[in-house]
């Protein structure tokens, strides 16, 4: 039984490190500071999520679980909030979005 569970906290523990690798490359490359906020987005809600699920099955029914269910779902409440002010303190200090030019993305394809 141990082992089953050892091979489901990994199945949601691997993707999730791979999450949080993807996202910090994501806050490092991307252009301005709202596609680094969706960046940091996939790290709270996707990566974090899978490695605490994961860790959950590595605890097992304790009290350990019930802890880290209660930080997951702080994490999910306080993400979006926190991501949606740190945008509207972006545009009300003047920065602007980079927006496509239409020189040959598909927007300008209508």
């Amino acid at each position: 039984m141990e082992m089953i569970a050892d091979i489901v906290s990994w199945i949601f523990l691997i993707p999730g490190c791979a999450l949080l690798v993807v996202g910090a490359l994501g806050i490092l490359r991307l252009p301005d500071v709202f596609a680094r906020m969706h960046a940091a987005g996939i790290i709270d809600t996707l990566g974090i999520g899978l490695i605490v699920l994961g860790l959950t099955f590595q605890a097992g029914w304790t009290l350990l679980t019930m802890k880290l269910l209660f930080v997951l779902a702080f994490v999910f409440f306080t993400s979006p909030t926190t991501t949606h002010a740190l945008a509207r303190a972006a545009l009300h200090g003047g920065v602007k979005p980079i927006v496509d030019d239409g020189k040959g993305g598909e927007s300008s394809k209508t």
